[in-house]
């Protein structure tokens, strides 16, 4: 199958966050591995500019001449009036990976300008076929496929590790495990230690004694909102209302790694909880559980 790949190249299009795992390493390896011939679209460049990039890709695709047009939308660098362009001539799917806080104003806006839908979030299908998208499959994130790590004799390098970006919620709640007498480490961007590289993720994962699996959405825990204006602030702004489930529950089982984390509707589908995987509710419920398996 011919296949026009339409992403970013960088992570959030920002060269300096370097290479777009997920989308170069993740999805494009993927389809180039099942021996479909891909080309490759990438908007990075356009993402303040977006007017001249609806007619290049119109006119990409025509070169091209695709069998299917592989969308991962990000936010709306697409205008529909593109998207319908498309739509008419080949056959186009999209994968929406945050269903589960931006259906309604997000995916709503867009379901029915591709032939196929994917989402990752199980509670969402009803609500695309009750807006006439019946083309929508099931889909997960995952994990880019690697060596599988050996875990017998594992040198820890961490008591606890959390890699992901910073944010309000996530920077109180590392702070408070700190003052409970816990040593966790952060990586990722905004954190002082700065991000890493997928393959040094993911030995963090496999020589961390407990790897912290936090959620970016709102955080209610009434000691983090006043605890701070800002943070009250973010709490007030912020959208994502629901922890997902999202690559991370998937990368750190898949290189080895314990993993502690907060719940998300759907994730017992996937990991046995309490055997695969160990939740928590709270900082408190988190706090006594990290102790309990670091002893």
């Amino acid at each position: 199958m011919k296949i026009l790949f339409v992403d970013m190249k960088y992570d959030y299009g920002i060269k300096s966050r370097g290479p777009n795992e997920i989308g170069q390493r993740g999805f494009l390896a993927s389809l180039e591995k099942l021996g479909h011939n891909v080309s490759t679209f990438y908007y990075d460049d356009y993402l303040n500019n977006l007017d001249p990039l609806q007619d290049l890709l119109l006119k990409e695709a025509d070169r091209v001449n695709p069998d299917l047009i592989f969308f991962i939308l990000y936010k709306d660098q697409f205008k529909r009036e593109t998207l319908f362009k498309l739509k008419e001539k080949y056959t186009t799917f999209n994968w929406f990976g945050d269903d589960s806080w931006r259906f309604d104003d997000f995916t709503a806006r867009y379901l029915d300008c591709f032939d196929y839908c994917s989402t990752s979030d199980k509670f969402s299908i009803p609500k695309y076929k009750s807006k006439g998208q019946n083309n929508i499959m099931m889909g997960q994130w995952a994990v880019i496929n690697g060596e599988i790590p050996n875990i017998k004799n594992v040198e820890y390098e961490f008591d606890v590790s959390f890699v992901g970006g910073f944010n309000y919620a996530r920077d109180w709640f590392l702070k408070m495990l700190r003052k409970r007498g816990i040593k966790v480490e952060a990586f990722g961007n905004g954190w002082p230690s700065g991000p890493v590289s997928l393959d040094r993720m993911n030995e963090v994962f496999l020589k961390s004694k407990i790897n912290l699996n936090l959620s970016n959405s709102k955080c209610f825990d009434i000691r983090y909102v006043l605890s701070n204006p800002i943070r009250l602030a973010h709490t007030l702004k912020t959208k994502k209302n629901a922890t997902q489930i999202k690559a991370r529950h998937f990368e750190i089982s898949y290189n080895g790694g314990f993993q502690l984390a907060d719940f998300a509707a759907g994730l017992d589908d996937y990991l046995e909880i309490g055997k695969e995987i160990v939740c928590y509710k709270d900082l408190d419920e988190a706090t006594t559980l990290s102790r309990y398996y670091l002893n």
